[in-house]
């Protein structure tokens, strides 16, 4: 029998993969429950408030995997290079772990909304201590991080779509230009 830790764990981490390719609403709980191997009870025992409660947990999940793999790449550079790699490993079905959920439903529920905006943030702080160490003003670099965020989602998108990671090696060379020049 699965300890307590095991199940929720792995119906959490289930309901993040299935946000990511398919958005909330394509994702069924039975779905989670099925692909989670878990008893149909255990979903609500684990997550109380539910399919909202899942997403919510799940894109911290996510989020802070993604945050702490920026926290050791300390180069964007590398960082794309990995959501190319995801990309293509997953046969271009898993974009950002957060963009699909913040698309699909933050617009309606305002924990999901907060857990997105959390998500991004944690990641433009990164963004930020990166592009300071590489020369950028302090105060220049939280809207630079902007900039770089939102070019990163927006070829992580076009890539998606594109079945193709150009899109996310042009950012690359665009982004190192403008933080070249925003350093000077």
């Amino acid at each position: 029998m699965a300890k307590h830790g095991e199940t929720r764990e792995r119906l959490l981490r289930t309901a993040a993969a299935l946000f990511r390719t398919q958005g909330y609403h394509a994702t069924g709980l039975n779905q989670v429950i099925a692909e989670g191997r878990a008893p149909k009870g255990s979903l609500y025992f684990h997550f109380p408030g539910g399919k909202e409660q899942l997403a919510v947990e799940s894109v911290a999940l996510s989020a802070g995997e993604v945050h702490a793999y920026l926290r050791a790449v300390h180069d964007l550079d590398g960082a794309l290079e990995l959501f190319a790699e995801h990309l293509v490993e997953s046969d271009f079905t898993r974009g950002c772990p957060v963009a699909t959920v913040a698309l699909d439903a933050a617009g309606e529920s305002e924990p999901i909304r907060e857990a997105c905006a959390s998500a991004y943030g944690s990641w433009q702080d990164v963004l930020v201590d990166f592009l300071v160490r590489q020369g950028v003003p302090a105060a220049r670099a939280p809207g630079l991080a902007t900039t770089v965020l939102a070019a990163v989602e927006g070829a992580l998108l076009l890539a998606k779509t594109r079945r193709d990671v150009a899109p996310l090696r042009q950012v690359a060379a665009d982004m190192r230009v403008l933080i070249e020049g925003a350093g000077q």
